[in-house]
């Protein structure tokens, strides 16, 4: 998983997808693409690169509820 660039791990996506994920709290969206597997934390459904997470506004807490959908 590479920090620079907007990607995200999943349990069951194939490698390679594109979802939208925007951050509830704040609604802010971004694009990544699958490329790794996890998170495996209960309780946990995408972990998002640091490019990611910090183009949401997500970065400084670690965690966020987000909303996504599969757009390719």
């Amino acid at each position: 998983m590479n920090p620079t660039i907007n990607t995200a791990a999943h349990r069951s996506l194939a490698f390679g997808t594109k979802l939208k994920v925007t951050n509830s709290k704040n609604g802010r969206s971004v694009v990544v693409r699958v490329n790794d597997r996890g998170p495996f934390i209960r309780g946990r459904v995408l972990d998002l690169s640091r490019a990611a997470a910090q183009n949401i506004g997500m970065v400084s807490s670690g965690t966020a509820k987000v909303c996504y959908e599969v757009i390719g």
